[in-house]
């Protein structure tokens, strides 16, 4: 960093600290200019980063760079956010702490661009393994999708973040990744269903349109046109010619397989996304009475099937309330106006609780699960990126710029908290006595808003629950009645005259650190809470709206005491880690490369808090450094130290400042570093050194021509004897080897010891690339014959491990299925034509398309249903065939027509069973049923199963008997014909034909 003093007045100062003007604004502005002309983008105050956006590509994020500033001084390089990412990560491994990274600034600034390349710096930069890359790129891949689902085209910005996030990095002792979690805040839900002119919604639903096949597409019931959804064309601007909606769908579509989204996910997912698109082409009309209903029902049919949410109560959701009175639910009506609010309340309700299943989901992914030789016992630390919103100040502030700036005055807190706490710490470590620093402590402005009971938060909790109608007037009363006498809070009716005029009737003024913003208070709070769809039938709904909260009574929080008590539990994340800090300026509106508007960046320094930050970090002293790099660059100017200082570093520096000239004032020496108090005395003394330097290069030719002739001879020298003794070493180690392959087979001593150990070290180190990746796998390298105990040993410790990972993911379900498959191999195996083809396919339930009749459910008494199949009955006299349902529970067996339960079976009255290559006889005390079944494999292992009988099932061939009843019994002849069928023969015998090529899946008959 010194050594770009020289150029100062042409490129400025790499750190604000050094400015001399450092109260003055405009010095802090030209520094900027000077450096922004200059393709400069970085600055540091301290060790806070300041980016300006150059809005084009430059030459500094290469793979080259990122090695460039690996394991580097922080002050040693230009400023640049890799020294930021690089600074937190070495001093995370080396005193195993938490760091966190806060990057803000407004919209278009450059926020997330910033956390995207520490990320990409992290994945480059630190050690890795093939499971390590997994999770490396999740981590990165994580982007896109949240970007897709939470950032849009706004004013300023055409990939803004409408939320705000914290990612942790989770490292393992060894400083690699294996894992990371994200935390959402306040999604800008109303772009669901507003958008202001010139800017669009949320970029999946154009990238649905734009992206997805015709398949997908068409079952959503969506056309590629965006102009037909009222969602999406509210800001005019569909399409813009920036962004590739449809390259971006490809990304996200990748990023969603390598995050491990099941297709059933993704396609839940798209199914809300189209059903909030649906949901905004609505449209309601008043009936007779004046109450609201649909137009039209078109596109209240596709929500209902992609949400599968029942249709009738869809409908009512959107054109009813319900009332509570006392114990008694009443549905009253809505007019055309409540039932638009309706609507676009449940869209802004669907969109936001699914981005947050959707973090959720991505944190699954994220979470540390790095193969089965990983501990959680392990010591593990993260590092946190915050990419927050900046303060902001529209023409309108809403509720949500209310809590945007909320944010930003706790987080300018916690800035000047913690720098002033590293300040001091610093001073206390070095033994320098710690001067208080005056600054404007903003806690006065937090407890404004955020105060038990008194705060504006509390009291527009307290509007919400009080009984009567709560209106955006009555909560502006409250506030003038409770925190009117604050000096930072204002409104027209408490203002002075002057000040009267830029304030209106529903306006109320806070006075931030950033300085003043007047908020509106129409629209601060919703009394309404849509609980309509607990009971979807798709996945993702059904989770993000859980059926408990229908049976909580108590009222729900507000937004506003949400976002507080999440903004709470970050301070208390990021107060337990050690803080770096960026931010983010806008140079110009227009995204011009090479414009430099003073008047936003000015407005912008001021918001961010720079000077503030610049004034406490510079109350002190302006320039500090360990002994030992200090002398090392400025030994030149002091006789005693050059060429070399022998002794302590401390005192060569207390030396050097003395034949120099430091005034006591101007400096102070601490246990390890050097303070200057002054930017000029640095100024001076570097420009002593680069003086100094070109004195040193003026000497003699004639002795220079000596000096570097001897030089050259001695390095010459000093190769070769480098060369011979590496000869000899080379040498030494080969008779070395020949020696222990010699002695290979003797056991092990000195002579053989280190080829033994080099032997195993490169078996293992093949092994590492060869091992088996599943338990069907049985190759195993070859060892070498001292080692083939070992690789006994290690190959049974291996299987053990892939036979423990792959029962431990073997779920609930799979089990059954295998339990089921084991009993149907032990039943059919080697003894039924069709078995083998069979293996594969899964024994399902249900064969049913509906569900059973709820009047059989009855019948039944109750009884759990484990099991139904479509069956055909053929009659004991006559073989009449009749179409029934063969029902299965866990202690009986029913024949059903329609509503009626034709016959039960208790099992315990099964007395024995038989069957042959076509089908299979269960004699029962009363007699047997004759049934055909399409699934004779599945059906007769669950009936043996939940019988307990498996023992009795025997496969005969050619024909089987079975009981008619009174002592009577029939035949059943199995034959082989052209097509399959079943008759009455004239002899009298029921004869089953299956033709000549039998399947798993063809239709045979049982009887009980």
């Amino acid at each position: 960093m010194e050594g770009a003093l020289i150029a100062r007045d042409r490129v400025g100062v790499q750190d604000f600290v050094l400015l001399d003007s450092h109260t003055s604004e405009t010095a802090f502005l030209n520094n900027l200019r000077k450096r922004y002309q200059e393709n400069l983008i970085y600055t540091y105050i301290g060790t806070l980063l300041v980016s300006v956006n150059p809005y084009k590509e430059l030459d500094i994020y290469t793979v080259t760079q990122m090695q460039l500033y690996r394991g580097v001084n922080f002050f040693e390089l230009p400023p640049h956010l890799y020294a930021i990412a690089d600074n937190a990560y070495r001093v995370m491994c080396s005193e195993y702490n938490n760091h966190f990274i806060l990057i803000s600034g407004e919209s278009g600034a450059g926020k997330t661009e910033a956390s995207k390349k520490i990320l990409q710096y992290y994945a480059v930069t630190c050690p890795t393994t093939e499971q390590l890359q997994i999770v490396r790129d999740r981590l990165l891949l994580s982007n896109p999708v949240l970007e897709a689902f939470g950032n849009a085209k706004t004013l300023r910005n055409d990939n803004s973040s409408r939320f705000g996030k914290y990612m942790d990095i989770q490292f393992d002792f060894k400083g690699e990744p294996v894992g990371g979690h994200i935390l959402s805040y306040l999604i800008e839900k109303s772009r669901v269903v507003h958008q202001n002119h010139g800017e669009r919604n949320f970029h999946i639903f154009y990238q649905l349109l734009e992206g997805g096949d015709k398949d997908l597409l068409c079952w959503l019931g969506l056309e590629r046109n965006p102009q037909k959804y009222a969602y999406l064309i509210q800001g005019r601007c569909a399409k813009v010619f920036s962004i590739n909606d449809k390259n971006d769908w490809k990304i996200v579509r990748k990023a969603f397989s390598i995050i491990d989204f099941s297709e059933k996910d993704i396609e839940h997912l798209f199914g809300i996304v189209a059903s909030v698109l649906h949901l905004g082409n609505i449209q309601f009309e008043e009936d007779s009475n004046g109450h609201a209903i649909i137009r039209d029902g078109t596109q209240i049919k596709w929500i209902s099937k992609l949400l599968g949410v029942h249709l009738s109560i869809l409908q009512e959701a959107l054109t009813h309330r319900k009332i509570e009175a006392r114990s008694e639910e009443v549905l009253s009506p809505l007019n055309v106006d409540l039932a638009f609010y309706a609507r676009d309340a449940v869209a802004k309700a669907i969109y936001g609780r699914t981005f947050t299943w959707l973090v959720n989901k991505i944190n699954g992914s994220l979470a540390n699960k790095v193969g089965f030789f990983s501990s959680d016992s392990t010591r593990k630390t993260v590092i946190g990126l915050l990419d927050i919103y900046g303060f902001e100040v529209l023409d309108t502030n809403s509720f949500e710029q209310f809590c945007i700036n909320y944010c930003n005055e706790k987080l300018q807190q916690l800035l000047i908290e913690m720098t002033l706490k590293a300040e001091q710490e610093e001073y206390e470590l070095e033994g320098i006595e710690w001067e208080p620093i005056p600054y404007f402590n903003n806690k006065i402005i937090c407890d404004l808003v955020e105060q038990k009971h008194k705060g504006i938060i509390s009291i527009l909790d307290e509007e919400c629950l009080r009984p009567g109608e709560a209106t955006d007037l009555s909560f502006l009363e409250k506030l003038e009645e409770k925190v009117g006498d604050h000096a930072h809070f204002v409104t027209r009716k408490l203002a002075d005259q002057k000040t009267r005029k830029s304030i209106d009737w529903v306006d109320f003024r806070l006075l931030h650190y950033a300085g003043e913003v007047t908020y509106c208070a129409v629209g601060s709070f919703s009394l309404t809470l849509f609980q309509v769809l607990c009971n979807s039938k798709n996945g993702i709904i059904r989770d993000c709206f859980l059926l408990s909260e229908l049976d909580n009574r108590r009222r729900p929080e507000t937004v506003a005491t949400q976002f507080k008590n999440s903004l709470m539990s970050l301070i208390e994340i990021l107060m337990s880690k050690e803080p770096s800090y960026v931010r983010c300026i806008k140079p110009n509106e227009n995204k011009e490369p090479g414009k430099f508007d003073d008047y936003l960046i000015r407005h912008q320094v001021k918001y961010l808090g720079l000077m503030e930050h610049l004034r406490v970090r510079r109350a002190g002293f302006a320039y500090r450094r360990k002994y030992e790099l200090f002398l090392q660059r400025y030994k030149s100017l002091c006789p005693a130290t050059w060429p070399h200082w022998h002794g302590p570093a401390a005192e060569g520096v207390e030396r050097l400042i003395k034949h120099i000239g430091y005034k006591p004032e101007e400096y102070k020496l601490g246990r390890t570093k050097i303070f200057i108090r002054f930017p000029k005395t640095l100024f001076a003394t570097e420009d002593a050194f680069e003086f100094r330097k070109h004195l040193l290069g003026m000497v003699p030719v004639p002795f220079m021509y000596r000096l570097i002739s001897g030089a050259w001879a001695c390095w010459r020298g000093a190769l070769a004897r480098k060369e011979a003794k590496k000869r000899t070493w080379a040498v030494q180690i080969i008779r070395k080897f020949i020696n222990g392959f010699i002695n290979r087979k003797k056991p092990l001593c000195p002579e053989n010891m280190e080829f033994v150990q080099l032997v195993q070290y490169n078996y293992l180190m093949k092994l590492r690339d060869h091992v088996p990746k599943n338990v069907l796998d049985k190759s195993w390298l070859q060892p070498p014959s001292i080692l083939e105990e070992t690789s006994e040993l290690l190959q049974k410790i291996c299987i053990r491990s892939l036979v423990r990972k792959y029962c431990r993911g073997v779920t609930a379900e799979r089990k059954v299925q295998l339990q089921q498959k084991v009993v149907a191999s032990a039943i059919f195996r080697g003894k039924k034509e069709g078995y083998l083809q069979s293996i594969n396919q899964p024994f399902m339930d249900t064969r049913l398309k509906n569900d059973v009749n709820p009047k059989v459910l009855q019948l039944i008494h109750g009884e759990k249903i484990k099991y139904v199949t479509p069956v055909i009955k053929y009659d004991r006299n006559g073989f009449k065939a009749r179409d029934r349902l063969l029902v299965l529970t866990q202690s009986s067996a029913y024949v059903v027509e329609m509503a009626k339960i034709k016959q039960k079976i208790d099992y315990a009255t099964l007395k024995g069973n038989g069957g042959s290559q076509c089908g299979t006889s269960l004699s029962a005390s009363d007699g047997d049923v004759i049934l055909q079944c399409e699934h004779i494999f599945e059906t007769v292992t669950k009936f043996c199963m939940l019988a307990n009988k498996q023992n009795l099932v025997k496969v005969v061939q050619g024909s089987l008997q079975f009981r008619i009843g009174s002592g009577k019994e029939g035949t059943m002849v199995f034959t082989v014909g052209q097509e399959p069928q079943v008759f009455k023969a004239k002899n009298g015998q029921l004869t089953v034909v299956r033709p000549h090529l039998n399947t798993g899946n063809m239709t045979c008959a049982f009887s009980f």
